[in-house]
């Protein structure tokens, strides 16, 4: 009988390790705020997604209680079995009126609902057109939909309209054509061009889909997205948003016309097999969409701190990327380089976490910052401070990548920024 190995397992660890690439689990104790206790220290968090503080708001816990002592703890199946429950509808009607949109569909969580939404949206012989720079999630929605996947240089819209032209005149007018993007992206920051988009779209008669999971609650009006923000609540038929980020619960929704939540309550492959989201998620993310509709000044204190820690990095010498939000990377060059920054801010009492391939390319490794509606002047300014400290660590890896850069340039003789090819 043949043996079965695990060696790749060690091999592969082994080989993280020696690349800077390992990850570990670190523990957090209590609950979710600006400042938290981690492995028996307080430290600051620049590293969360609990952008507006709600995930620990008194309103919202107590919403979550009573629905667990009203409803229980779980929902006891996927909703068409039994887990539809009253609370699920009529958390969907308010995101639909948040979204200003004729009607909702819970997910279980994030990921859940893009390659759900996606695998449903196109098929085989359908044409995928993603952002170089989208979420993973959206990306393996466009592998599992087996659909022609065309990866676009990020926010170049004239590359866009290249694939567009491309793909209609390869005579597959029948073909649907879909368009998905993050609206703000998680890495770097920065907005997609969504009017741009939706005149595309419209123009090659695509559908538009955009995952505001990092910009519900977060920009636009009242935090209701950046589609909102850009008057295109009408253009993008398809948006969707999460409610583990700035709503402070947790699962996801897409928002959009009747049809497209019918269409996808009968076709979305992660919607059906799964188990409904629990009764006191739901709850909670009801009464955080209550507190932001009672409170949309914590949208304008979120970006208020970010541009105060924008430009403090940024005076410090920083390379944060094209950011004009709450996620604010800082580029560190090397993997290594990243994780030696972390380890030194957390020394300082700051938690801020390096990010490394596979989730951004080799060479940008980062520590990726987000601040809270809810931190202080006083708590950015400590931020800062320990930013100062380690700079000479990212300045000399920072260096020691570009002089690498320039002399594998010079010897390949390849160009800085190839073409992005087609997945």
């Amino acid at each position: 009988m043949e043996r079965i190995t695990t060696d790749f397992i060690d091999q592969a660890i082994d080989s993280l390790k020696a690349n800077g690439l390992y990850r570990r689990l670190r523990s957090i104790q209590g609950a979710q705020g600006p400042w938290v206790e981690m492995e028996g220290r307080r430290v600051l968090n620049l590293c969360s997604n609990n952008y507006l503080g709600l995930a620990a708001h008194p309103r919202v816990r107590e919403a979550a209680a009573r629905a667990a002592a009203n409803w229980g703890c779980g929902s006891g199946a996927s909703r068409l079995i039994c887990g539809n429950m009253s609370f699920h509808e009529q958390l969907e009607e308010k995101l639909a009126r948040f979204k200003g949109t004729e009607a909702a569909l819970l997910y279980g969580n994030g990921y859940a609902a893009n390659v759900g939404i996606i695998s449903a949206l196109a098929g085989r012989g359908d044409y995928v057109f993603s952002d170089s720079l989208n979420h993973a999630s959206i990306v393996d929605g466009c592998r599992l939909s087996k659909a022609q996947i065309v990866v676009f240089d990020h926010k170049d819209t004239a590359s866009l309209e290249t694939a567009l032209r491309a793909a209609r005149s390869d005579g597959a007018d029948s073909s649907r054509r879909l368009i998905a993007v993050d609206a703000i992206f998680s890495m770097d920051g920065d907005l997609a061009p969504l009017p741009q988009l939706a005149a595309l779209a419209e123009k090659y008669g695509a559908m538009l889909m955009v995952d505001e999971a990092h910009a519900t609650g977060a920009v636009g009006p009242g935090g209701k997205g950046a589609v909102a923000s850009f008057g295109l609540t009408q253009q993008v038929p398809v948006v969707m948003g999460t409610l583990g980020k700035a709503l402070g619960s947790y699962g996801a929704f897409v928002a959009g016309s009747r049809k497209l939540v019918d269409f996808l309550i009968n076709t979305s492959r992660s919607f059906i097999f799964s188990t409904a989201p629990p009764p006191t998620v739901v709850a909670a993310a009801s009464a955080s969409l209550d507190v932001l509709e009672s409170a949309p000044s914590l949208v304008e204190d979120l970006q208020r701190n970010a541009a105060y820690m924008r430009r403090g990095l940024r005076s410090l010498g920083y390379d944060t990327l094209d950011s004009e939000t709450h996620i604010i990377p800082v580029i560190a060059g090397d993997a290594a380089a990243a994780v030696e920054a972390s380890e030194l801010l957390l020394a300082e009492g700051v938690l801020a976490v390096a990010i490394r391939p596979p989730t951004v390319p080799p060479g940008k490794s980062r520590i990726r910052v987000t601040v809270m509606a809810n931190h202080t002047k006083e708590d950015l300014e400590f931020a800062l401070g320990a930013f100062e400290k380690v700079r000479p660590v990212v300045q000399k890896a920072t260096a020691r990548m570009r002089a690498g850069a320039a002399k594998s340039s010079q010897c390949s003789g390849e160009s800085e920024n190839p073409p992005v090819p087609l997945e």
